[in-house]
């Protein structure tokens, strides 16, 4: 099927669309599979050849076959042509196809309108601030090739560019009046697919040798805080996440089971913070140990953890309080403590055998508590970077390796504490954290996951015991970057030395801080304080929603103005010739663009005699005011266009 002549594409705006595609498609190359991305590249670039050469585009039975190869490959990758990877994925390998068949302004329109809806899918992945100048300018771009499909061919590129950022700042008052005022709720808008949080980081609700160690190489922030007033010490500072109870031999679990609520005695006065959190898809909190006061929706498990009941999908902010010294469960629950003396089967027979001397020799749980921390402070190394080990892991590395990371010595510690007849279990969580002077924020990363243990006393209830403390004590006290020899492989960012580099990563994180904080974290509640600020204390949906048309209307009203004021001015004899010719044309008389006002005289007079002088007399005055000398009188013209309504 032909194209018509008046849709037929213009060959200049096709790069235009190139560059749409590029701009729109390539933030997707960073979580793509590499053989999507490969695809997309060469489709856009056998484009770009066919462009070049004026060569004849693919037929359709070719495209169809390209469109049901790149669905196979996608559901062969994700299993499902559904959800967010595989759904992101048809539209970037759809993008580059689409510019396989662009003959029309249809079809390119169609790329422009793809290229606005694959600018939506970017916030799936990231909502960052380099993110958000990227789609800005990606915006920028298809707004101007709409400008070069639409009458922009006679302009120079620059013309286009200039006009649709004239469009787009036209719109930022709209764009901020609708961020301010559209009523805001709790969640997303609409449904999510299945897979939308899927790779987020964070803790896991197991622990295996290798699980926290591989987490702390990633050098993301897990979690922001801001204290009341002066923040804790740095070995004070231990953010509690799952407990863990049950051991098979490799992996620690929690105990899936109902108890009684923990039962804390505060010892210390009350430490007051706020806690922004990270999404990562559980439904622990990381309070800091011990949660004394939780606010709305959170609540304290068995194990003094504090969770909430739906998983922590999206940047969530918590006013939270801590009494760093406290006891709990000082009586607990005689199920509870004969599961935390579980070992499995006949497991790590040395570790046993010495655990058993331990207790054999007398002096009570503190003094083998003592002893387990004097053997790890002996010999042992604290490293990233730890041998595998076998079935029976805790023997091997206590008596052999003796190089492990934190879940190596809480796993190892609360075997020799049970196999020694003193409840115990792992706590996994974060310890530390980074003091941001700039923004006055403490910054806990992956890097900063820890495990730990906790045993049950009789008389003083479960008390904390860090085994990686008397392993490395700088892993508590500094942080994990004193505490790790040359070569180990933590993140970069992390390792920063440097004082301007440091300072340039604190400037750096305190500017995303206040984007997360301000911008991402406007919620109703932050919409409430500030319009409470502005005089408007009560608001539901229908005052904002009234709010907001009266603004719009407000805006568009300017705008109106404003356009109307800036309107070039016409010339009052071209205005009154235009009349003439409106007069004309009533009568099917039509000016074509090139005819000049005598030509047109002569036709009128041939073709309807009737209207040829007072025509005629039109004419003679336009021109009379237009080239002659009575250039500022326009009675007579006027006089002549009032009689040719007649």
């Amino acid at each position: 099927m032909s194209t018509r002549p008046d849709q037929a594409l213009d060959r200049q705006a096709t790069p235009w669309l190139f560059a749409c595609a590029i701009a729109t498609a390539l933030p997707h190359v960073t979580h793509q599979a590499a053989w999507l991305s490969a695809a997309t590249l060469l489709l856009l670039g056998w484009a770009v050849r066919l462009w070049w050469k004026n060569e004849r585009l693919p037929g359709r039975w070719l495209l169809i076959l390209l469109v049901v190869a790149g669905c196979g490959g996608i559901l062969i990758e994700f299993r499902t042509l559904f959800g967010r990877d595989a759904g992101v994925a048809m539209l970037v390998v759809f993008m580059a196809m689409k510019l396989l068949e662009l003959k029309s302004r249809r079809d390119a329109m169609v790329v422009v309108v793809l290229g606005y809806f694959l600018l939506l899918t970017h916030y799936l992945y990231s909502q960052s601030i380099p993110t958000g100048i990227w789609l800005l300018f990606a915006l920028w771009l298809l707004t101007a090739t709409l400008v070069r499909l639409h009458g922009g061919a006679s302009g120079t590129a620059g013309a286009s560019l200039r006009y649709a950022a004239r469009l787009c700042l036209q719109a930022v008052p709209f764009m901020l009046v609708l961020y301010v005022l559209f009523p805001r709720i709790s969640g997303p808008l609409w449904g999510l697919p299945s897979d939308a949080h899927a790779g987020m980081t964070g803790l896991s609700d197991t622990m295996s040798p290798g699980s926290i160690s591989r987490l702390a190489q990633s050098a993301d922030i897990a979690f922001r805080a801001r204290f009341a007033g002066q923040p804790p010490a740095r070995h004070k500072l231990y953010w509690r996440g799952p407990v863990l109870e049950s051991f098979d031999g490799t992996t620690w679990r929690p105990h899936i089971g109902q108890g009684a609520a923990a039962v804390l005695d505060k010892l210390s006065a009350p430490v007051r913070y706020e806690l922004t959190l990270e999404p990562h898809n559980q439904r622990w909190i990381l309070a800091l140990d011990a949660p004394v006061h939780l606010p709305d929706g959170l609540f304290l498990n068995t194990a003094l953890a504090a969770n909430q009941r739906q998983p922590v999908t999206e940047r969530q902010r918590f006013r939270l309080a801590a009494s760093l010294d406290y006891r709990f469960n000082v009586v607990e629950d005689a199920r509870t403590l004969q599961r935390n003396l579980g070992i499995p089967g006949a497991a790590n027979p040395k570790a046993r055998a010495l655990a058993l001397g331990w207790r054999q020799t007398g002096g009570g749980p503190q003094e083998i508590i003592r002893k387990a921390q004097d053997l790890f402070a002996a010999e042992f190394t604290y490293t990233l970077q730890p041998p595998l080990l076998g079935p029976d892991g805790i023997d091997e590395f206590l008596f052999a390796t003796r190089r492990g990371f934190c879940e190596h010595y809480a796993g190892a510690f609360v075997f020799l504490m049970r196999a020694a007849g003193i409840p115990a279990r792992v706590v996994t969580g974060y310890q530390g954290g980074e003091f941001n002077p700039l923004d006055e924020h403490l910054v806990v990363r992956q890097s900063d996951a820890h495990a730990w243990a906790e045993v049950w006393l009789d008389g003083q209830g479960w008390l904390r015991v860090d085994p990686t403390a008397s392993v490395s004590p700088a892993r508590i006290e500094t942080g994990i970057v004193d505490a790790l020899a040359f070569g180990e492989p933590l993140p970069a960012l992390v390792q920063l030395r440097a004082d301007w580099l440091r300072n340039l990563r604190y400037r750096w994180e305190a500017v995303n801080n206040a984007w997360n904080q301000h911008i991402l974290g406007y919620d109703p509640q932050r919409q409430r304080e500030l319009l409470s600020r502005l005089g408007l204390p009560e608001t539901d949906w229908r005052s904002l929603a009234t709010l907001l048309g009266i603004a719009c209307s407000l805006l568009v009203a300017a705008m109106t103005a404003w356009t109307l004021h800036q309107r070039p001015r016409i010339d009052p004899a071209l205005r009154l010739w235009q009349k003439a010719l409106r007069q004309l044309a009533r009568r099917q008389v039509h000016c074509a663009p090139w005819e000049t006002p005598m030509a047109l005289a002569q036709r009128v007079r041939e073709q309807h005699p009737a209207l040829g002088e007072p025509f005629q007399n039109v004419v003679d005055a336009y021109l009379r005011v237009r080239y002659g000398d009575a250039n500022d009188n326009l009675t007579p013209l006027r006089e002549a266009v009032a009689r040719l309504r007649r």
